[in-house]
């Protein structure tokens, strides 16, 4: 994490001085490289440190209602500052808070890793990322936040241009046309926390409704011919996000716990690439699609596909009913499966042969081979006189007749 907030505060010193495309590009590039190693490291530290599913849920909504505030704040917060401060004053800023979150990490984190080494707590080895990636949960899991995030990936680069378009719209009103969609997101955030903390098994049917109101969302959309009246449709898909992220991120975490090792930085790095695929992905396709078909066809194809997956999440309905180690071969269900079969030889240390000890065919009775007893006689009267009767002389031990 320190890794990735380092990159970030560098990359964002070089969008304030850029001014070239080559440069803006690869400070874009380095920023996003940054980011990954950020928020991976983020939320597998907060998944580590949280192991109790309520808790867990909870950290992460907190976690979320922050990233969400700096998704939906930065565009009015940008267009405010670049309007009367100039293109620097932002992203110094934002270099800033880099800066400050790199040092509470030295503070805050630093000392309790150092403390759990000195404890000698160590690490288990985590599961190789391919084979997290084939699981059909995680898969499921991934799927949806791929899709929910193409509706806001899909939407912020052209949302823009048709405002202006449409409703002649100023550049700080395109930008804060996104804040007040921030409230209904903390909204959808504590109300899957207080549905986690009392219905755990549900979080896959907030994460399906969450699709499903942004498809209809988006149905709606582009129909919306008012400034105020296309808050609400935005508003709607926020908290819409807000039910799948919130419910699903600690799904996440919860699955790796029942059937993997307890090592999250490689489900997060999954949940990651999902984030990132949309983003990448979502301004160049948008772009095309607005520009060859229209605002109104790129809204009914996100809804479409919306609609279409949300009921694939009913696929997690299971997965809190899903037994631990299910596999035979594991730890547990070797000590605490059925006594082995009798198949193994005794050794006599006197004589140093085995014996059979088992079933025999048409019975159940033991054999062992019978030992002769041989006394063997010591020469206590070679040693000098000792006050145990039991290592005294022969004559003298009133046991030995």
């Amino acid at each position: 994490m320190m890794f990735g907030l380092t990159i970030m505060f560098f990359s964002t010193l070089l969008f304030a001085v850029g001014s070239s495309y080559n440069v803006l590009f690869f400070a874009r590039s380095l920023q996003g490289v940054g980011s990954a190693f950020a928020d991976t490291g983020g939320l597998s530290m907060i998944a580590d440190r949280y192991t109790e599913e309520e808790e867990r849920t909870k950290a992460l909504g907190i976690a979320l209602a922050f990233i969400s505030f700096g998704c939906l704040v930065a565009p009015p917060f940008g267009g405010f500052l670049y309007e009367f401060c100039g293109k620097a004053v932002p992203f110094v800023i934002l270099a800033l808070i880099c800066l400050f979150d790199g040092f509470l990490l030295l503070l805050i984190m630093r000392p309790m890793k150092a403390k759990e080494a000195d404890e000698g707590k160590e690490k288990p080895i985590a599961t190789p990322i391919w084979k997290l990636l084939i699981d059909p949960h995680i898969a499921c899991c991934a799927g949806a936040l791929v899709v929910a995030n193409i509706c806001l990936a899909f939407l912020e680069p052209t949302i823009s241009k048709w405002m202006n378009e449409t409703m002649d719209a100023e550049e700080w009103q395109q930008g804060l046309i996104w804040l007040p969609a921030f409230f209904p997101h903390v909204a959808g955030v504590v109300l899957t926390v207080q549905m986690a903390k009392n219905y755990p098994e549900w979080q896959w049917f907030l994460a399906m409704c969450g699709l499903a109101l942004e498809g209809i969302s988006c149905f709606f959309l582009p129909f919306s011919a008012n400034y105020f009246v296309l808050m609400l449709p935005i508003c709607v898909i926020c908290f819409g996000i807000a039910l799948i992220d919130t419910a699903l991120l600690p799904t996440l975490g919860f699955i790796v716990d029942k059937k993997y090792t307890a090592v999250y930085g490689s489900v997060y790095a999954i949940a990651d690439i999902s984030y990132c695929a949309a983003y990448a992905f979502g301004p160049v396709v948008a772009g095309w699609i607005v520009e060859n078909w229209g605002f109104t066809t790129l809204n009914i194809i996100v809804a479409c596909i919306s609609l279409a997956y949300a009921p694939i999440i009913y696929y997690l309905k299971g997965m809190h009913s899903y037994k631990k180690y299910e596999d035979s071969g594991t730890e547990e269900n070797v000590l605490m499966g059925d006594p082995p079969t009798k198949e193994y030889q005794t050794y006599h240390l006197q004589e140093g042969k085995p014996a059979q000890n088992g079933s025999m065919p048409g019975g159940q009775a033991e054999y062992y081979e019978q030992v002769s007893q041989q006394e063997t006689e010591l020469h206590y009267e070679e040693q000098a006189p000792s006050a145990n009767p039991f290592r005294a002389a022969q004559g003298a031990n009133p046991f030995r007749r």
